[in-house]
């Protein structure tokens, strides 16, 4: 099951903005990174916080079906995969072909050298570098 700091982690990563806005590629977003909203869109922080809970049970469930070896993974790890999958979408997750193979197969230090040699690590910077080492050592920092 993952940590208690999954929320906190995407609170901090995330951010909050009330406001709609478009994110870097250009998608409507409000709250904690919650995609594909009206422009002019504009949320209380309870309305923030009840989409976050319930974004992150859709990246949990989706990781559930599309990945059920995930739940094998420490809490951790399963961490890092969730704020992925939040983050970039479980389909988006999915890219990460060889990493994914690596995570499962439990070479988790091939697997956050996978994480910080992606595009997606050049995007997010701190946030990649967190999360793979979360991967490699499976602690917190």
């Amino acid at each position: 099951m993952t940590t208690s700091f999954l929320i906190d982690d995407l609170k901090r990563d995330e951010g909050c903005r009330l406001t709609a806005y478009k994110d870097t590629v250009g998608v409507w977003t409000v709250g904690y990174g919650h995609a594909h909203v009206a422009p002019g869109t504009v949320w209380t922080q309870a309305q923030a916080d009840s989409a976050l809970d319930a974004d992150i049970a859709i990246a949990v469930h989706d990781l559930d079906f599309r990945l059920p070896w995930w739940r094998k993974l420490d809490d951790v790890r399963q961490d890092v995969l969730a704020e992925m999958a939040f983050n970039l979408g479980v389909e988006g997750l999915l890219g990460f072909h060889n990493t994914l193979a690596l995570v499962e197969a439990g070479n988790y230090a091939a697997a956050s050298g996978g994480l910080l040699a992606s595009r997606w690590a050049k995007q997010v910077g701190a946030r990649a570098t967190r999360l793979a080492a979360m991967m490699k050592s499976g602690a917190r920092p």
